[in-house]
């Protein structure tokens, strides 16, 4: 139970804003498991959107590798860590949120909706994918659950609305540990 007081802590104490946007790391992550509530999302999915930018409070200064043009690697880093605490089902789609939108940008309308941080983040991430790339990423087990997370992920970086708790999600967060 260490690790829900911990991403509690974390989720409470983040001031920072979320990189180039205008909502914190926090407010983005719990508004991507709004999203995926209010489209009626099994508990899974919704976990997974609450915790997939988790990577991001493991790095010391995400905006610093913004400014040094470089890929953190937030995915990788969230999976490996909460891989150890929560089931699979959980941080696979952590894991490929991250190949979501790339494999996503291939269309432009999509495209042209991401956000200017999302658009100086795709570069940074390798790019769009290519049709080889895609095709691989379709067959993934956990592709579906990637691309609706990935979805959720653009659309919360709203201002002024009302928002939940960490806290309100705190029951979900145990039933998903291992």
């Amino acid at each position: 139970m260490q690790i829900i007081d911990k991403i509690i802590s974390n989720f409470t104490n983040n001031k920072s804003l979320y990189i180039g946007e205008k909502v914190t790391m926090s407010e983005h992550m719990i508004q991507t498991a709004m999203l995926a509530e209010k489209a009626k999302c099994n508990d899974d999915l919704i976990c997974s959107c609450l915790l997939h930018d988790y990577g991001h409070f493991i790095l010391e200064n995400p905006d610093d590798l913004i400014k040094l043009n470089v890929d953190g690697h937030h995915e990788n880093i969230g999976h490996e860590y909460l891989k150890s605490f929560f089931k699979k089902n959980i941080v696979e789609p952590i894991k490929y949120h991250v190949l979501a939108k790339r494999y996503l940008a291939k269309d432009k309308k999509y495209y042209d909706h991401l956000s200017e941080a999302s658009k100086t983040s795709l570069n940074l991430q390798g790019g769009v994918l290519s049709n080889d790339e895609c095709s691989k990423f379709e067959n993934q087990k956990y592709f579906k659950p990637s691309i609706l997370l990935r979805k959720f992920d653009e659309a919360a970086k709203k201002t002024n609305i009302k928002m939940k708790s960490i806290y309100d999600y705190k029951r979900l967060l145990v039933s998903k540990l291992k």
